[in-house]
C-alpha cells in the first residue's frame, strides 16, 4: 500500500494535473501553430514564389524502382521542403512562448509591486513589503535613540 499512498500524494500535490494540463494545452498549441504556419504562412510565400509548395520539396537522391519489391524499390530522399516547415513551426512557437512568457512576466512584476493597487498582489509579496516597512521604521526610531 505504501506506493499507492506516495501515488495519491503525487497525484493531490497537483505535480501530476499540472502535468496534464501542460501536456494538454501544448497539444493544441501545437495543432494551432502547424495550422498558422501550413494555412496562413506558406501560401503567402508560395504565392510570392510562383506557386513553390515547399512542404512538397525534396531532391531525390535515387529515384523509384518500380521493378524491385520492399525498402529496394523506394525513392531515397532528402525532404528539405519540409525541413524548411518545421524550422518555420519552431520559429513561431519560440516566437510566442516568448512574448507569452514577456507578458507573464511583466504582469508578475507588476503584481510583485506592493504599492500598485490595480493588481492583485500576492499575499506572500503583501506580507514581505509590510515586514520591510515595518523594518524600516524600527530602524528609523533606533537610529534616533543613537
Amino acid at each position: 500500500m505504501g506506493i499507492l499512498t506516495e501515488f495519491k500524494e503525487f497525484a493531490v500535490k497537483g505535480n501530476m494535473i499540472d502535468m496534464a494540463i501542460g501536456i494538454i494545452i501544448g497539444t493544441a498549441f501545437n495543432n494551432v501553430v502547424q495550422t498558422l504556419v501550413k494555412k496562413v504562412l506558406l501560401p503567402p510565400l508560395s504565392y510570392l514564389t510562383d506557386g513553390i509548395n515547399y512542404e512538397d520539396k525534396k531532391w531525390v537522391l535515387k529515384e523509384a524502382n518500380p521493378d524491385l519489391t520492399g525498402d529496394a524499390a523506394k525513392a531515397i530522399e532528402i525532404g528539405y521542403g519540409e525541413f524548411f516547415q518545421v524550422s518555420l513551426d519552431f520559429l513561431v512557437i519560440g516566437f510566442t512562448v516568448f512574448l507569452v512568457v514577456k507578458g507573464m512576466n511583466k504582469l508578475r512584476n507588476k503584481s510583485h509591486d506592493s504599492k500598485d493597487k490595480t493588481v492583485v498582489t500576492p499575499k506572500d509579496i503583501e506580507l514581505l513589503s509590510d515586514l520591510k516597512e515595518l523594518m524600516k521604521e524600527q530602524n528609523e526610531l533606533l537610529s534616533k535613540k543613537s
